[in-house]
């Protein structure tokens, strides 16, 4: 199981499923609802209706004999103002909600139905002493006289309330929708007609409504299941696809191969050409390193034979050893270590150091130091341009720019420094032959020198200018090369003011 929602499929297919569930129940639950509330107030209407007709009756004169209560479906009950039953339907034999549970007339002239039958019971008879045939008789004049009256002149009938019970009739028992509706009649007092509506229908439509639901919920639920896990599948098809190339480059170590970019325009698309772009640079950055390798071991090689030769040569006629060379190669030896070591720093993501200091000052100091240079080096620099490093980085690429034009001016050698807005410049420029436009990036790759270089380089590995351009860009700034105004080379070292 836990394997199984471990993939993305599974866990959008349940989250999807789970959100459409939550849905669909939320909305059959509401339909229900406002199904069952809209049936359950045409009920109320309809049981209002009828206990309004009776208390319509009733506000015109007409006698409890008179009331047509004979509907088999529709339980009504007539209370007067002393809580006794004084009219009911026929053959109600139970009923409740209506806060009166008998199903008899209590009183002299009441009725069940609309026979005419007085039916009257125990509690009948023994208030019948006060209501004799005289009084009987003055009410059914009253209410003969009365029948002609317009109804708002002969009673006042009140506000409805509701109320849900139920009823049986001649057997038969169902839910119902009570109406209550007072009515005041002059001569007999308040009046209380209490009238049902079955909501059987009503129960049946929300029956039926909630069978569909729990049927067709369900079914639109698995379709929506298999609708997700079908189009998510078709949607990470191209995913898988990348991981298992990316797989089988890994296994087979082979960097040239690239992932395939699926026909689109998504994310995933933009994924398969980021993860290509990641492979490129990855196959640059080791084929850099096994060309640094490479080269590196070819630069050390000739050193140490040389030196290996003078030792070899020492040891057996003392006479014969050249130590100056010795010595020299030895020193070549160290300042290509000391290179490697330093590409090694930056290539490890080193952070130069947080130092301020005056980067004209800075160079003063070096090119005041420099006593063997073949040509003399003029500065030209503003009074003070901060700028925030390692300062013993930045002297080594002042070195290895002072280095490069001594090997190639003819006559003079001239360092700028001086602020351009936002910018600290550097500029080292000479009247040698320059470098050509096409070289002009080649330059700053490792090991490289230029076939004229190689012929006038008195030592060098091709590692100054790499190593220069790297502290630039490591301390967030650049170095470029350009023609300069004398016709040779001007190198622009660009850094950004403290």
């Amino acid at each position: 199981m836990r394997r199984l929602f471990g993939s993305v499929r599974a866990r959008a297919t349940l989250a999807a499923s789970v959100v459409v569930a939550v849905a669909l129940a939320a909305a059959g639950a509401a339909v229900l609802l406002s199904l069952w509330t809209n049936l359950s107030e045409q009920a109320g209407t309809e049981a209002e209706r009828t206990a309004r007709t009776v208390a319509g009756d009733l506000a015109t004169g007409k006698s409890y004999a008179a009331l047509s209560l004979d509907d088999d479906d529709k339980p009504v009950q007539v209370v007067d103002a002393a809580g006794r039953l004084v009219a009911v339907t026929k053959d109600l034999e139970r009923i409740s909600g209506t806060g009166l549970d008998r199903v008899r007339p209590q009183a002299p002239g009441a009725v069940t139905g609309g026979t005419g039958d007085t039916g009257g019971g125990t509690d009948a008879d023994a208030d019948a002493d006060d209501d004799s045939d005289g009084d009987s008789d003055g009410d059914d004049a009253g209410d003969a006289a009365a029948g002609d009256d317009d109804p708002s002149e002969a009673g006042d009938i009140g506000d409805a309330s509701f109320a849900n019970g139920s009823a049986t009739i001649d057997g038969d028992t169902a839910d119902y929708r009570f109406a209550t509706v007072p009515v005041e009649i002059e001569g007999r007092g308040e009046l209380t007609v209490h009238a049902g509506a079955p909501l059987t229908a009503e129960q049946e439509a929300v029956s039926t409504a909630l069978t569909v639901i729990l049927i067709g919920f369900p079914l639109l639920l698995a379709v929506v299941a298999l609708v997700t896990w079908l189009v998510t599948r078709r949607a990470l098809r191209p995913v898988e696809d990348i991981r298992g190339e990316m797989a089988a480059i890994t296994a087979s170590e082979d960097l040239t191969r690239r992932v395939p970019v699926p026909d689109t325009h998504d994310e995933v698309a933009r994924l398969a050409r980021t993860t290509n772009e990641t492979l490129a640079a990855l196959e640059q950055s080791v084929e850099r390193q096994r060309r640094f390798v490479a080269d590196a071991s070819h630069e050390l090689r000739s050193p140490i034979a040389s030196l290996r030769t003078q030792l070899e040569v020492g040891a057996a006629h003392p006479e014969l050893l050249d130590v100056d060379g010795a010595v020299e190669d030895t020193v070549r030896l160290q300042r290509l270590a000391a290179d490697l070591l330093l590409l090694a720093r930056l290539d490890a993501g080193e952070r130069p150091a947080d130092a301020r200091f005056d980067l004209a000052a800075l160079v003063r100091a070096e090119a005041g130091q420099r006593t063997g240079d073949r040509v003399p080096v003029s500065v030209s620099a503003d009074a003070a341009v901060d700028v925030s490093g390692s300062r013993g980085q930045l002297v080594r690429v002042l070195g290895n720019l002072l280095d490069n034009a001594q090997r190639h001016t003819r006559s003079t050698v001239a360092v700028t420094v001086r602020r351009a807005g936002e910018w600290a410049l550097l500029e080292v420029a000479d009247d040698g032959a320059g470098v050509p436009a096409a070289e002009r990036e080649r330059v700053f790759e490792r090991f490289v020198r230029l076939d004229e270089a190689r012929t006038r380089d008195d030592g060098g590995a091709g590692l100054g200018l790499a190593i220069a351009r790297d502290v630039a860009v490591r301390h967030g700034g650049a170095l470029t090369v350009r023609e300069a105004a004398a016709g040779g080379a001007l190198f622009e070292l660009r850094l950004p003011v403290a």
